[in-house]
Protein backbone atom coordinates (compact mmCIF):
# COMPACT_ATOMS: atom_id res chain seq x y z
CA UNK A 1 0.00 0.00 0.00
CA UNK A 2 2.87 2.39 0.62
CA UNK A 3 3.70 2.69 -3.08
CA UNK A 4 0.14 3.61 -3.97
CA UNK A 5 -0.14 6.66 -1.70
CA UNK A 6 2.56 8.74 -3.46
CA UNK A 7 1.14 7.74 -6.84
CA UNK A 8 -2.36 8.74 -5.74
CA UNK A 9 -1.12 12.11 -4.48
CA UNK A 10 0.72 12.76 -7.77
CA UNK A 11 -2.38 11.88 -9.79
CA UNK A 12 -4.47 14.17 -7.60
CA UNK A 13 -2.11 17.11 -8.14
CA UNK A 14 -1.98 16.44 -11.89
CA UNK A 15 -5.76 16.18 -12.09
CA UNK A 16 -6.24 19.42 -10.18
CA UNK A 17 -3.94 21.24 -12.57
CA UNK A 18 -6.03 20.43 -15.64
CA UNK A 19 -8.80 22.21 -17.43
CA UNK A 20 -9.79 25.83 -17.95
CA UNK A 21 -7.13 27.43 -15.81
CA UNK A 22 -5.29 30.69 -16.39
CA UNK A 23 -2.01 28.83 -16.31
CA UNK A 24 0.09 27.27 -13.63
CA UNK A 25 0.53 29.11 -10.37
CA UNK A 26 3.86 30.95 -10.61
CA UNK A 27 6.30 30.54 -7.74
CA UNK A 28 9.34 32.67 -6.95
CA UNK A 29 12.62 31.15 -8.15
CA UNK A 30 14.15 28.71 -5.69
CA UNK A 31 10.83 27.86 -4.03
CA UNK A 32 8.41 24.99 -4.33
CA UNK A 33 8.36 21.82 -2.30
CA UNK A 34 6.85 18.40 -2.79
CA UNK A 35 4.97 17.46 0.36
CA UNK A 36 4.33 13.88 1.35
CA UNK A 37 1.10 12.25 0.21
CA UNK A 38 -0.55 12.55 3.62
CA UNK A 39 0.22 16.27 3.81
CA UNK A 40 -1.01 16.88 0.27
CA UNK A 41 -4.24 14.93 0.78
CA UNK A 42 -4.83 16.55 4.18
CA UNK A 43 -4.40 20.01 2.68
CA UNK A 44 -6.61 19.15 -0.28
CA UNK A 45 -9.39 17.88 2.00
CA UNK A 46 -9.39 21.07 4.06
CA UNK A 47 -9.23 23.42 1.05
CA UNK A 48 -11.86 21.51 -0.93
CA UNK A 49 -14.29 21.51 2.03
CA UNK A 50 -14.01 25.30 2.26
CA UNK A 51 -14.52 25.98 -1.44
CA UNK A 52 -17.36 23.48 -1.83
CA UNK A 53 -19.18 25.25 1.00
CA UNK A 54 -19.22 28.38 -1.19
CA UNK A 55 -21.06 26.66 -4.06
CA UNK A 56 -24.71 27.68 -4.46
CA UNK A 57 -24.38 30.28 -1.67
CA UNK A 58 -25.08 33.98 -2.09
CA UNK A 59 -22.01 35.98 -1.17
CA UNK A 60 -24.05 39.12 -0.56
CA UNK A 61 -26.28 37.50 2.08
CA UNK A 62 -26.02 37.58 5.88
CA UNK A 63 -26.62 33.82 6.03
CA UNK A 64 -23.35 33.18 4.22
CA UNK A 65 -21.48 35.96 6.01
CA UNK A 66 -22.50 34.55 9.40
CA UNK A 67 -21.65 30.92 8.50
CA UNK A 68 -19.47 29.66 11.37
CA UNK A 69 -18.07 26.87 9.17
CA UNK A 70 -16.53 29.40 6.75
CA UNK A 71 -15.06 31.49 9.58
CA UNK A 72 -13.16 28.45 10.90
CA UNK A 73 -10.74 28.74 7.97
CA UNK A 74 -9.35 32.10 9.11
CA UNK A 75 -7.11 32.92 12.06
CA UNK A 76 -9.05 36.10 12.90
CA UNK A 77 -12.35 37.84 12.27
CA UNK A 78 -10.56 40.56 10.33
CA UNK A 79 -8.94 38.02 8.03
CA UNK A 80 -12.38 36.53 7.32
CA UNK A 81 -13.88 40.01 6.75
CA UNK A 82 -11.11 40.91 4.27
CA UNK A 83 -11.46 37.67 2.34
CA UNK A 84 -15.24 37.74 2.28
CA UNK A 85 -15.41 41.37 1.14
CA UNK A 86 -12.89 40.74 -1.64
CA UNK A 87 -14.66 37.59 -2.87
CA UNK A 88 -18.09 39.28 -2.88
CA UNK A 89 -16.62 42.25 -4.76
CA UNK A 90 -14.87 40.04 -7.33
CA UNK A 91 -18.07 38.06 -7.97
CA UNK A 92 -19.90 41.34 -8.45
CA UNK A 93 -17.31 42.53 -10.99
CA UNK A 94 -17.61 39.21 -12.82
CA UNK A 95 -21.41 39.73 -13.08
CA UNK A 96 -22.47 36.69 -11.09
CA UNK A 97 -26.25 36.46 -10.90
CA UNK A 98 -27.32 37.05 -7.28
CA UNK A 99 -23.62 36.91 -6.35
CA UNK A 100 -23.97 33.13 -6.30
CA UNK A 101 -21.57 30.63 -7.88
CA UNK A 102 -23.33 27.46 -9.03
CA UNK A 103 -20.08 25.55 -9.12
CA UNK A 104 -16.72 25.92 -7.42
CA UNK A 105 -13.80 23.94 -8.83
CA UNK A 106 -10.44 23.65 -7.12
CA UNK A 107 -8.14 23.69 -10.16
CA UNK A 108 -4.64 23.56 -8.77
CA UNK A 109 -2.63 23.81 -5.59
CA UNK A 110 1.10 24.13 -5.09
CA UNK A 111 3.27 24.29 -2.02
CA UNK A 112 5.66 27.24 -2.12
CA UNK A 113 7.19 26.13 1.17
CA UNK A 114 6.31 23.47 3.74
CA UNK A 115 4.06 26.04 5.47
CA UNK A 116 2.70 28.05 2.53
CA UNK A 117 0.48 26.90 -0.33
CA UNK A 118 -1.39 28.56 -3.17
CA UNK A 119 -4.78 27.44 -4.46
CA UNK A 120 -6.31 28.30 -7.81
CA UNK A 121 -10.08 28.03 -7.76
CA UNK A 122 -12.71 28.65 -10.44
CA UNK A 123 -16.20 29.93 -9.65
CA UNK A 124 -18.93 29.45 -12.28
CA UNK A 125 -22.40 30.98 -12.19
CA UNK A 126 -25.16 32.62 -14.17
CA UNK A 127 -24.43 35.95 -15.88
CA UNK A 128 -26.65 38.73 -14.50
CA UNK A 129 -26.19 41.11 -17.44
CA UNK A 130 -29.24 41.66 -19.67
CA UNK A 131 -29.51 39.49 -22.76
CA UNK A 132 -26.64 37.24 -21.68
CA UNK A 133 -28.12 33.83 -20.89
CA UNK A 134 -24.71 32.21 -20.61
CA UNK A 135 -22.61 31.64 -17.56
CA UNK A 136 -19.75 33.67 -16.20
CA UNK A 137 -16.68 32.60 -14.28
CA UNK A 138 -14.03 33.92 -11.94
CA UNK A 139 -10.63 32.38 -11.36
CA UNK A 140 -8.77 33.44 -8.25
CA UNK A 141 -5.67 32.41 -6.37
CA UNK A 142 -5.68 32.20 -2.60
CA UNK A 143 -2.76 31.88 -0.22
CA UNK A 144 -2.90 29.38 2.64
CA UNK A 145 -0.48 29.10 5.55
CA UNK A 146 0.16 26.31 8.02
CA UNK A 147 0.27 27.47 11.64
CA UNK A 148 -0.25 25.48 14.83
CA UNK A 149 -0.96 22.34 12.78
CA UNK A 150 -3.84 23.93 10.81
CA UNK A 151 -4.01 25.38 7.30
CA UNK A 152 -5.46 28.93 7.27
CA UNK A 153 -6.48 31.18 4.38
CA UNK A 154 -4.48 34.40 4.37
CA UNK A 155 -6.35 37.08 2.43
CA UNK A 156 -4.55 39.75 0.45
CA UNK A 157 -4.92 43.29 1.73
CA UNK A 158 -7.77 45.26 0.23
Amino acid sequence: MRGRAPAAACLLVLWLGCGGSIGPIPLPPGTGVAPGPQEALGFYSRADAFYQRLAKRRMNALETFNDAFLREYFKSKNAFFDYYADLAYQLSLAHFEKSRPHEVELQEFVFETATQAWVQVRFVGGDDRPLRPDSTSLIRRDRWELADGTWWIVPSKL
